[in-house]
């Protein structure tokens, strides 16, 4: 027993070191990105697994459309594959890295995390890989119902919590097994700064902090303290905070889920959360992803890689909306807001209004390239 004890300690040890040098990291550069700066914007395009490559090439067929003429230059990176992870093992290999920090922005689609039983071995999630390897801290999720008074907009910390070692657990024995949650100072405010910062820009009246901090006093606890620190630099931007649990039953309360503006939470609240949020707006599939940091930025379609979709042949029908909303906020992040709010005002329109043209996943429904082409035909008539 005094053994296993000790090599869990010896473990544990280590996974501290590492976790601190991380710390170090995050404070010695403090300053964003300026994008207007650059001789040009390296957009870095990665189709990743199953449906992945498919919806992402229509994205990336639409910006290339809206964005012909500016400082733009598309760089297509292979190799992010769940079988080229798999023969590296590792979740990002070493090739596929260093072609991601040549590019300033990324569009990226789906990718396979194994799970046990799947035929690859236990490496860990190429997204949470991403983010950890390019700081992307802000994960930025808005889902907007009109008809229904829902104008949410959540910053998900990205880098921290339960996923930041989540593939680094400590079995002490066969009957015991510890994971671990992460939150530091600096992680914790500076999404706490972007949440409130977004407020201020975008005219917001409140943000609200999402915790178990009743409960997880420690992690969550200093989390919460956090934000309510940060929050009194924005004088005109209230603070209010709720518990995990009945934050996501206030939800689909309709009375009170209009009250809620902007959301601040950590890493694996936000992470169910804005899947919920999701269901509001059509479900995953119509809902986009913004994964920020000082020096890169990745734009994401929220859904899974859907591999049956694949071996069913169904791959050139699956929906392509969630990693075109992705391609908005990407738009917006890079400095042309106009080109945003014509795609996003075109993507309304195809998906709400006109509807002629319908996706449902099989021959019944269009294509991903024709609802593309619907996209950038209407588009052209804004």
């Amino acid at each position: 027993m005094n053994e296993m004890i000790k090599a869990a300690q010896e473990k544990f040890g280590k996974l501290l070191e590492e976790q601190l040098r991380r710390v170090e990291k995050m404070n010695e550069n403090k300053d964003f990105i300026k994008y207007d700066a650059l001789d040009a914007i390296i957009v870095g395009v990665v189709g990743g697994d199953g449906i992945g490559p498919a919806i992402t090439n229509e994205a990336h067929r639409i910006l290339e459309f809206l964005l012909e003429g500016e400082k733009v230059a598309f760089k297509v990176i292979d190799g992010c594959t769940i079988e080229n992870r798999a023969a590296c093992n590792k979740a990002i290999p070493d090739d596929v890295l260093a072609e991601l920090k040549k590019c300033h922005v990324i569009l990226k689609g789906p990718t396979t995390t194994p799970r046990a039983g799947d035929p690859w071995p236990n490496i860990e999630s190429a997204n949470v890989a991403m983010r950890k390897e390019l700081d992307l801290f802000a994960n930025v999720r808005p889902v907007k119902v009109p008809s229904e008074g829902i104008d949410w907009t959540f910053y998900r910390e990205n880098t921290e919590g339960s996923y930041a070692v989540g593939s680094k657990g400590i079995h002490v024995t066969d009957e015991l097994a510890v994971d671990f949650c992460v939150t530091t100072t600096e992680g914790s405010e500076r999404i706490a700064r972007a949440a409130f910062d977004y407020a201020k820009k975008a005219g917001k009246t409140k943000v609200t902090c999402v915790t178990k901090a009743n409960v997880v006093k420690t992690t969550d606890g200093k989390f919460l303290d956090i934000c309510k620190r940060v929050s009194e630099d924005y004088p005109g931007i209230e603070l209010d905070d709720w518990y995990i649990d009945i934050m996501t039953a206030k939800l689909v309360d309709p009375k009170r889920r209009t009250q809620f503006q902007v959301m601040v939470l950590p890493n694996l609240y936000g992470d169910i959360l804005t899947d919920e949020a999701a269901e509001f707006q059509g479900g995953v599939g119509t809902a986009g992803s913004a994964n920020i940091g000082k020096r890169y930025a990745m734009f994401e379609a929220i859904h899974g890689s859907a591999p049956r979709m694949v071996a069913e042949g169904r791959d050139k029908y699956a929906d392509p909306c969630s990693i075109i909303r992705a391609a908005v906020m990407l738009l917006e992040h890079i400095g042309h807001a106009d080109k945003a709010k014509k795609l996003e005002k075109a993507l309304d329109i195809c998906m709400y209004e006109e509807k002629k043209l319908v996706i449902t996943g099989r021959d019944t429904g269009a294509t991903g390239a024709e609802f593309a082409d619907y996209v950038m035909e209407t588009i052209k008539k804004l």
